[in-house]
């Protein structure tokens, strides 16, 4: 492994040749803000708020497209910048719902975190703001393309599996926006509910249902879980509050893990108090089912009776 020397500002560090400024900054503990990044994600700079600005360059770039150099100096937090990232905020928030009191997300909403930082804030104009619905036809998932801000981080996760790759980016200009089987609802598309979108959004676009209204992030505790159903072991969350465990959510897939319904479903039965009912997907929507159907323990029931009756 070779070690590039650089300066992050006016830090003396050493990264590994081949990373990008981005993962050499986060690795010695300084935060570039960045909406659209993910390490298990191959890299878009849609976001463009990890500029940072470059000794010898004429201008600032992302920090998660450039690559670390001998001697590179990089300064993260000039006033510049600052004033760049404030301006691309408050366009992410003039399109923007303002229910930040209210929005499942808060507390842990990366657009909530930056604009706070670099007090950005929601103002009244008379400019065009998105006007789309909500998805509501899934028990499981809520996607509400008001609140998307197009880092595109959930159709690049849902693209990793050759099999699904159900959602696409769709027109063009201000009418941009994430579409599932180029226009179906999630009853109607091929969406497995995995959540693996849901996982990744960094915003509240996606939310899931199951743990909905539960319980504010920072009233609640959490304690991550492994899957048990397959070798992948995808993590879970399971949440809890005043005792009582009372949602599971799936964490971001890594490593290859593909996350399923059926891991999560069956990290519900095991270890929340009062899980709610079971739903699966069926031709005309989705439907109430068996706890038994939905886990894939049916057939193993069965055949746990027939071999005691033997």
């Amino acid at each position: 492994m070779t070690l590039i020397n650089l300066t992050i500002d006016g830090k003396k560090i050493k990264a590994q040749e081949g990373s990008s400024i981005l993962e050499a900054a986060k690795n010695v503990g300084i935060e570039i803000p960045a909406l659209c990044t993910d390490p298990n994600l191959e890299v878009v700079a849609s976001c463009r708020l990890c500029m940072v600005e470059i000794e010898g360059m004429p201008k600032p770039d992302t920090a998660c497209t450039v690559k670390v150099k001998e001697g590179m100096v990089v300064e993260t937090k000039t006033p510049r910048l600052a004033k760049m990232r404030k301006q691309l905020l408050q366009l992410l928030l003039d399109s923007h719902p303002n229910d930040c009191l209210t929005c499942d997300k808060a507390g842990r909403c990366l657009l909530q975190k930056y604009a706070y930082e670099y007090n950005a804030v929601f103002r009244d104009h008379k400019g065009k703001k998105r006007e789309y619905e909500k998805d509501t036809t899934s028990p499981y998932i809520l996607k509400d393309d008001q609140k998307c801000i197009l880092c595109s981080k959930c159709v690049r996760t849902c693209n990793q599996i050759e099999e699904r790759q159900v959602l696409t980016m769709s027109n063009r200009g201000y009418q941009t926006r994430v579409a599932m089987d180029w226009g179906k609802h999630f009853d109607e598309s091929t969406c497995v509910s995995c959540n693996r979108c849901v996982s990744v959004c960094p915003v509240g676009a996606l939310i899931d249902r199951r743990s909905m209204k539960k319980g504010r992030y920072w009233d609640t505790e959490r304690k991550t879980i492994k899957c048990e159903v397959c070798e992948y072991g995808c993590k879970f969350d399971v949440i809890s509050k005043n005792g009582k465990n009372i949602a599971v959510e799936a964490n971001k897939p890594d490593n290859g893990r593909p996350l399923c319904l059926k891991g999560r479903m069956t990290a519900e039965l095991m270890y929340l108090d009062h899980p709610e009912t079971p739903y699966k997907k069926e031709k005309d929507g989705f439907v109430e089912t068996t706890w038994g159907q939905v886990t894939g323990l049916d057939r193993a029931i069965e055949k746990l009776e027939r071999l005691n009756k033997e």
